[in-house]
């Protein structure tokens, strides 16, 4: 299965982000079938907010096609897009996503709110969750388990 495919290229993402002690988030853009943009979490390196895999991911992807506009986009992250993400998705008419492990402290794509399917908005964006969902939230699990573990050890 596709979803599955990219899936893995978005989990490897997130593996990138683990092993520099970031939160394992990982998104890749596909378009044609193709990668157009990629990116991990790197908010605690960088400083910024603004550094969610998503955002840059996104941000690769516009300029690779040369337009704000991702109509014919699908965006895979391992965890479900929060507010700033979800907004960004809309806001770059991206035509579907497909996330894994669902978030229950800031999930837009349906857990708290569901921002891409927003009438109020000019474009709605399909969602697709659960895909590899055990995959995405085990790798978050383990992350903040060791975490709490570094922290207290120190």
């Amino acid at each position: 299965m596709c979803d599955e495919k990219y899936m893995k290229l978005a989990l490897a993402e997130a593996e990138k982000a683990g092993a520099i002690e970031e939160v394992p988030i990982g998104a890749v853009v596909i378009h044609k079938g193709e990668v157009v943009g990629s990116g991990y979490n790197i908010r605690e390196t960088s400083q910024q907010t603004l550094s969610h895999a998503e955002l840059i991911a996104i941000q690769a992807a516009n300029e690779r096609l040369g337009s704000w506009r991702l109509e014919d986009c699908t965006l895979y992250v391992t965890l479900e897009p929060c507010p700033m993400c979800a907004g960004a998705i809309v806001q770059s008419r991206m035509k579907r996503v497909v996330y894994g492990a669902p978030d229950p402290k800031a999930g837009c794509g349906g857990t708290l709110m569901d921002l891409f399917q927003e009438e109020r908005f000019n474009h709605q964006v399909e969602v697709v969750s659960g895909i590899m969902e055990e995959t995405c939230g085990d790798l978050l699990r383990t992350f903040f388990r060791n975490l709490r573990r570094r922290k207290k050890d120190s």
